[in-house]
Order: C-alpha cells, then sequence, then structure tokens
C-alpha cells in the first residue's frame, strides 16, 4: 500500500472546540479498560500503550506474539455504522476524521510489514467477543516450513 499524503487540516473553529478536544481521553478509555478486563478474564497478560512506530502508540500489545490491538472510538476514527458530523465547521471535522483514518491504514500496513498482527476494534464492539478473537490469534501455531512425516515416510 503506498502512504496516502494526508489533507492539511485547518485550524479548529474556536479555542473552546480546541480545549475540549485537548480534554478526550486518548489512554485508559472506558471501551479499552473492559476490553482490557476481558482479556485478563480469559488469562491473557499484555503491555499497554507501546510506541511500535514513530508518534504512534498501540492501547494494548501482546509483546512475544507480535500482536497489537488498536480499540478505536468510532468518532474519531471514523466507524461508518456510527458517524455523525458535528454541525459547525464541518470541512475542519472531516478533514480531521479522513486523516485519522488513512494514518491508521498507514499504520496497519507498516506494522504488518514489520511482521505484526494486527487487530482493530470498535467502541461499540462487545469486549468479551473481541477478547476471544484475540485469543484465537495468539493460539494459531505460526508457519512451519517443515513437514511432519508419519511412521511409514509418507506426508
Amino acid at each position: 500500500m503506498k502512504s496516502k499524503k494526508l489533507a492539511r487540516i485547518p485550524k479548529p473553529s474556536s479555542e473552546s472546540a480546541t480545549s475540549r478536544m485537548k480534554l478526550q481521553k486518548s489512554r485508559n478509555t472506558e471501551c479499552e479498560l473492559q476490553l482490557r478486563s476481558a482479556l485478563h478474564r480469559i488469562g491473557l497478560r499484555f503491555r499497554t500503550h507501546r510506541s511500535l512506530l514513530p508518534r504512534r502508540t498501540a492501547d494494548i500489545v501482546f509483546v512475544s506474539a507480535k500482536v497489537v490491538v488498536f480499540v478505536n472510538g468510532c468518532f474519531w476514527h471514523g466507524c461508518r455504522r456510527h458517524i455523525g458530523w458535528p454541525k459547525s465547521n464541518i470541512r475542519w471535522w472531516k478533514n480531521k476524521i479522513y486523516n485519522n483514518v488513512i494514518r491508521d491504514q498507514d499504520t496497519d500496513y507498516r506494522l504488518r510489514q514489520a511482521g505484526w498482527k494486527v487487530v482493530r476494534t470498535w467502541e461499540h464492539d462487545t469486549p468479551s467477543v473481541v477478547a476471544q478473537r484475540v485469543a484465537s490469534i495468539l493460539k494459531k501455531p505460526k508457519r512451519s516450513y517443515r513437514r511432519s512425516f508419519s511412521s511409514s515416510g509418507s506426508y
């Protein structure tokens, strides 16, 4: 995937909009905490908030298995099911969300190129279901190029 150029983002409409954006949690959100709890309940241990690429932080990382989980907020990451645009400064918001989506795609591509398995989940996804999906990814055996032989010597 060739890296797409991010659109130029215009300035926010007001200082109050900037202040509200700065107050939004980017770590330890409710949906992220629920997923972490669900992962712990099924016995999985992991690292949190690890920077695997410059200026990009993963929410949950299984380092030895090279599996990374991102918990995306519907508004900030452009969920097609729940996107609702603010009434003011729509051009600014569309550019902002578009850039987030492009950055997410670029992050996924770069991590996969580096050998990571990437799991993206939405804040509306059921934590226990996502935890089971992650567990199944972690249980998949790594590809082996060895062939096993039966006692008769055939494949």
